[in-house]
């Protein structure tokens, strides 16, 4: 009983540290998202008329959108609990 209890305790660990990791890159992602792009479009500003600074832009806040999304738990594709549900699924066979 107490080496299931340990198991579980270390397989909520992981998880908990796993969903830290996740959330600490999202903001690694973040911050240079608005470091960067300020830039790009500082010097788009400076060199052409055509506003080039709006594509990367657009990508990485989309790439940053969905890194957030799944860093903080939601993920519209597979619902809730999904991986949870899919572990005990492929215990039990």
């Amino acid at each position: 009983m107490e080496s299931n209890f340990t198991n579980d305790q270390n397989y909520k660990y992981k998880k908990a540290k796993k969903k830290v990791q996740a959330i600490k890159g999202f903001y690694g992602n973040a911050l240079a998202y608005c470091i960067v792009i300020p830039v790009l479009a500082y010097i788009n500003y400076r060199t052409t008329d055509f506003p080039w600074a709006i594509f990367p832009a657009l990508g990485w806040g989309f790439d940053l959108l969905i890194n957030g999304l799944c860093a903080y738990g939601y993920n519209p594709l597979f619902g809730k609990n999904w991986e949870e549900r899919k572990i005990k699924e492929f215990m039990q066979e």
